[in-house]
């Protein structure tokens, strides 16, 4: 009866621990690359190398992650293994992140700070990541509690980062930007953000109790690097999941990784409350499988759920590509597109959420095969993937700015974003100076963004994307064998062995 009380509560403070820690992923991973590109005038070299930056801080960073779970999986407190680096990876992050969006500096000073930060951010927020997701499989084994935990933190996750993506273009970019300039902006937005995000992690730190005692929290051996990645190769389980999540991964995180803002605005106008509407519209399904996804789960094998989200998402991938065929810029275009993202984003978030899942349940397999759980290193290649995943979509998203040219418009935006903070411009001249940019104006009309650039970056946050969703549903068919059946067997065998 304690324990079922417990839970309950677990439940409900576990799952508030995130909505903060979100808010912070979704500004870096969603619109860093884009604060750079409109708040800064950087040349070709300095833009290659922010973007160098950015790759070789995330492989860094996803390298990283099985360290950081084993050192957890070795850590000895009066507060357990997990909370101690939630608090300092969380309080440390806030730091890096205010300062990283209130410089300055500009030119390659700026770009030698950036490196420092964000390979600080790495590391820091990795402290929380890893602490925080590899709590769950130490809160409960049973299928449907980890389902339970799983989707209820994936929901408050979702809120914190919907939040996040709804709000920042809104109050950063064209008419609603906070002081009238980009950059001043996006430095009160983190500071809020710095502010919140470790304010939620409180709840997770006093309202949280494991239920008991891993096996991984007896005596382990001495940290060793080799150890990890063996602990990783021997699971092939793991490994499967591992390649078939990071696909899924590289195309779900495109069309937010900066290009579908970037399609925005040079489409339908410099609005971020343009592109705010987009993504709310667009997440907004996602909200009915972060409450009903445990209920959905106990009546549909997740093999089969994944084959009716991949009929959904190729329909709305096919309706976004249709949306080009709308002549103009209205607003009926605008929907089309918006509706086509909902049912894209219905099915890759489905995906998600079984990919989440999956890597859990090898937890129980590796104790099967090999008599320990590593919980710590497990879960930690969750959000490995995840970063390995925003290298490279960081890498095919400046690769796509490149080919079709985006930077020669966003260098000319960010200089008129910076003579707005300096006053030398209205914002009402700024804002019409931006639209003739986008869009060219009377004898400069050739100069605006091209019908071929738009459709360039359309086919990026389209084809793509289903490309690669497609081919994680058939390697996870055909490789991934804990189906629930297996899984419930493993359990029981596991349980049997403690008798």
């Amino acid at each position: 009866m304690d324990n079922e009380k417990q839970t309950k509560k677990n439940l409900i403070y576990f799952p508030l621990g995130t909505v903060g820690r979100d808010a912070v992923y979704c500004l870096i991973n969603s619109y860093l690359l884009t604060y750079v590109l409109f708040t800064h005038s950087l040349n070709g070299a300095q833009i290659g190398a922010v973007t160098g930056i950015m790759i070789a801080a995330r492989v860094f960073d996803a390298l990283n992650d099985p360290i950081m779970g084993s050192i957890i999986e070795r850590t000895r407190s009066k507060y357990g293994k997990f909370k101690p680096w939630l608090l300092a990876g969380g309080l440390s992050t806030s730091v890096v992140i205010y300062l990283l969006f209130n410089s300055k500096l500009q030119g390659w000073s700026f770009v030698w700070f950036f490196a420092a930060m964000y390979f600080a951010f790495s590391i820091t927020y990795t402290m929380s990541d890893i602490s925080y997701w590899g709590m769950i499989p130490a809160l409960g084994s049973d299928a449907n509690a980890r389902n339970q935990f799983t989707s209820r933190a994936t929901l408050f996750a979702g809120i914190g980062g919907t939040l996040a993506a709804i709000l920042i273009p809104m109050f950063t970019t064209g008419s609603g930007a906070i002081g009238g300039s980009t950059a001043v902006a996006y430095g009160w937005v983190a500071l809020i953000v710095a502010i919140l995000a470790p304010l939620f992690i409180l709840f997770t730190l006093f309202g949280v109790q494991e239920h008991r005692e891993s096996v991984s929290q007896k005596k382990q051996e001495k940290f060793s690097l080799l150890q990890v990645f063996r602990t990783i190769a021997r699971n092939e389980q793991l490994v499967w999941i591992a390649v078939i999540f990071l696909i899924q991964q590289v195309g779900n995180g495109l069309v937010i990784g900066g290009i579908g803002s970037t399609y925005i605005y040079f489409t339908f106008g410099y609005n971020g409350g343009l592109y705010s509407l987009f993504t709310t519209v667009g997440m907004a399904a996602t909200a009915f499988l972060m409450i009903f996804y445990p209920a959905i789960s106990r009546h549909m094998h997740r093999k089969k759920l994944m084959g009716v989200m991949a009929v959904i998402s190729v329909a709305g991938y096919a309706m976004m590509l249709l949306s080009l065929a709308i002549p103009g810029t209205g607003m009926g275009r605008f929907w089309v597109l918006v509706l086509g993202y909902m049912l894209s984003n219905f099915g890759q978030y489905c995906y998600y959420l079984i990919m989440m899942i999956s890597i859990m349940n090898t937890v129980e397999y590796n104790e099967y095969k090999f008599g320990t759980r590593d919980e710590g290193i497990i879960t930690s290649l969750r959000p490995f993937i995840t970063k390995m995943g925003s290298a490279l979509i960081v890498a095919i998203t400046s690769a796509t700015y490149l080919i079709f040219g985006v930077t020669n418009y966003t260098n000319q935006i960010s200089d008129l974003e910076q003579q707005c903070a300096q006053g030398l411009i209205s914002e009402e001249q700024k804002l019409n100076q931006i639209s003739q940019v986008i869009f060219g104006a009377g004898e400069n009309a050739q100069a605006g963004v091209s019908a071929g650039q738009s459709i360039g970056l359309m086919l990026a946050i389209t084809l793509l994307p289903c490309g690669l969703m497609l081919l994680s549903y058939f390697l996870y068919k055909k490789k991934y064998k804990l189906d629930e059946e297996e899984y419930d067997r493993i359990c029981r065998e596991l349980a049997s062995r403690e008798k």
